[in-house]
């Protein structure tokens, strides 16, 4: 069982002073996250892919890579490097390159994203959203398998027989499917073989457990080795020395992130009753002490067979002392837990 961290780098106003970080104030403090939670023994951090003013990480693979020669084992990812509006080509020579300074631990993680903002800034039609993701895909899983390509499709210029470098160490370069919980996009990892990750960020996470199946099915109908297929989540959470400390600490930034979205994309008002009912032991919201937060990624594990899981901290802009404390957490307390409970539970299978 893997436990790491995702994040998407936001520079949203501070919910107390209303002032707004830098950019740059904000990517020096990830890569020292990134650093703190390969020290704690950590599995996997992932960094966002995002172009709006409250994010500051267009490029995961440079943020990722400042982290790579100050870390030793833990992986290093997008979450997720939005494909359809990218040059898969860009794509796999960047994080190829961040597979060669970090000595083997890059990964893609590939979605369709969650904001538009990409498409047009790069000159595509959103009416061309599926259609593109398709192709780009197709187009990057080529690059994992050939060094020498020759590919031709639609919306981007063929290639005819051409090397394309760095190569990664390794062999094949693990690109994940990134899943919002649509049962095409879980099918299509299965039939392709891919690693799966689902954003588990509202509901009752346990439902998720029926798009994991359709994904092991789709899987086995295509040939694949479901033994050897992974599944991770990122859900958003946090953790601190006590339920009540974590709720009062994560709860102001969370509820005005979640409202300027909810303006943008007409959900209804997230107020206290929302928060509470998501941290509950049958919620998508990981808030609270060591413990409290082990025993809900452990029955994730057990119920919807999830092999990863990533906490998604911050969410909106907190101190940066308080996501570094609840990084060291992560690693030093809720990881062990979980590691301990898995093995015992599995051995038991």
């Amino acid at each position: 069982m893997e436990i790491g961290i995702s994040t998407f780098v936001e520079t949203t106003p501070d919910v107390k002073t209303r002032e707004v970080i830098s950019h740059a104030q904000r990517l020096r403090e990830v890569v020292e996250e990134i650093v703190l939670a390969d020290q704690v023994g950590l599995d996997v951090f992932g960094v966002g892919e995002h172009h709006r003013q409250d994010y500051a990480a267009s490029s995961p693979a440079v943020v990722l890579a400042a982290a790579a020669s100050q870390t030793k084992r833990i992986r290093l990812t997008s979450a997720v490097t939005v494909l359809s509006s990218a040059d898969p080509v860009r794509v796999f020579q960047d994080f190829a390159t961040l597979d060669g300074i970090s000595n083997g631990r890059a990964e893609i993680m590939a979605g369709r994203g969650s904001f538009i903002e990409s498409f047009p800034l790069f000159g595509y039609d959103l009416k061309d959203y599926d259609e593109l993701f398709e192709e780009k895909l197709d187009l990057l899983l080529t690059l994992q398998k050939s060094e020498v390509v020759s590919w031709s499709g639609k919306h981007r210029p063929a290639i005819n027989n051409l090397g394309v470098y760095p190569r990664p160490v390794q062999d094949p370069l693990p690109i994940w499917i990134g899943s919002g919980g649509n049962s095409e996009s879980v099918i299509r990892a299965g039939l392709l073989g891919l690693p799966l990750v689902l954003a588990i960020i509202g509901g009752r996470p346990v439902q998720f457990a029926p798009l994991v199946q359709l994904y092991k099915q789709a899987a086995a109908q295509a040939g694949h080795d479901i033994s050897k297929l992974t599944v991770a989540s990122h859900s958003h959470g946090f953790v601190a020395e006590d339920d009540e400390t974590a709720v009062n600490k994560f709860f102001p930034p969370t509820q005005q992130v979640m409202n300027v979205l909810g303006r943008e994309r007409g959900w209804g008002h997230y107020d206290r009753v929302a928060f509470d009912a998501a941290r509950s032991f049958e919620g998508a919201l990981y808030a609270g002490d060591s413990e409290t937060v082990a025993q809900k990624i452990i029955h994730l594990r057990k119920n919807v067979g999830i092999t990863r899981f990533m906490l998604h901290v911050p969410v909106g802009t907190m101190p940066h002392a308080d996501v570094m404390k609840a990084i060291e957490l992560l690693g030093k307390e809720v990881a062990p837990i979980v590691r301990e409970e898995v093995v015992k539970w599995e051995a038991m299978q």
